[in-house]
């Protein structure tokens, strides 16, 4: 048996609010859990540019719902928020970071899909979301994202999404009239010029958008999908993964999951009912 470092308590680790107690866990010699808690440190890949999630301050440190979560696991790990290492990671390049050992999870409005389940791991979800549509307020092409009229009119509407995500694979179901940038932030000045009349994405990811830019977007009522938000991991690592699934599960029961979310989308958003873990 492999005993954990104990780490002091609270930190300035990032995220919106006050850290959550670290325990001082005992893992299996060999496993993640052990290495990890051994280091006293952990790679975590999230977003820095999707406000309420992952966005990231003035000085590089993200905060939001995601990076809540990732201090949740950490000090499970017994690992202090002030000891984890945030990687900026995209939509792109979220099973290459896993796969190649750059993060340790990732934590990045995520959707878990059965493409990605072929080449990394996921526990969760934590968190379901939404497709839906950032436009100019009045929306002013009346777009719709109700799956039943969807389609229809989407007719001679330009579409803007990040290259890669299942929003793309999503929204192309639907029309050709895709153009595809790195961040979802990059597609709001498409919208100002005409170049695009619509984001799409996740809802909160949308809302989180809006709220930066108040009075000049807003979000289309409804969805046309279920974007269940998982944390990847590489693949096969079947403890970690269950490890992640149980500290899931005791955040819902325990309150600490509502205080992230309050703490951080919350803000904006009404606080939803956790979709439960899948434990495929």
């Amino acid at each position: 048996m492999a005993a954990s470092l104990a780490l002091a308590g609270c930190s300035d680790g990032g995220g919106g609010g006050s850290d959550p107690e670290v325990a001082t866990p005992t893992f299996e010699a060999g496993t993640t859990m052990a290495a990890l808690a051994e280091k006293g440190s952990i790679t975590v890949g999230t977003k820095f540019d999707q406000p309420l999630f992952g966005l990231a301050d003035a000085s590089g440190k993200p905060t939001g719902f995601d990076v809540e979560i990732a201090k949740i696991i950490a000090a499970e790990l017994g690992i202090s928020a002030d000891n984890i290492v945030w990687k900026e990671t995209v939509s792109q390049n979220r099973e290459a970071f896993i796969q190649d050992g750059t993060v340790d999870i990732v934590i990045a409005t995520y959707t878990i899909n059965d493409k990605r389940k072929e080449v990394v791991d996921f526990a969760g979800p934590y968190y379901e979301a939404g497709q839906s549509f950032l436009v100019p307020t009045g929306n002013p092409k009346n777009l719709s994202a109700d799956e039943a009229n969807v389609e229809s009119s989407l007719e001679g509407i330009t579409v803007c999404t990040v290259t890669g995500s299942t929003s793309e694979k999503n929204i192309r179901e639907f029309t050709d009239k895709v153009i595809t940038v790195d961040k979802y932030s990059d597609c709001l000045e498409p919208i100002r010029t005409g170049q695009a009349d619509a984001l799409t994405t996740d809802n909160v990811i949308l809302a989180g958008l809006v709220s930066q830019n108040e009075g000049e977007f807003e979000v289309v009522d409804g969805t046309f999908t279920k974007e269940p938000y998982g944390i990847g991991l590489k693949k096969g690592d079947d403890e970690f993964r269950t490890f992640i699934n149980d500290t899931i599960e005791k955040a819902e029961g325990d309150g600490s999951w509502e205080k992230a979310w309050t703490e951080t989308a919350g803000t904006v958003l009404p606080t939803p009912t956790p979709p439960g873990v899948d434990r495929y």
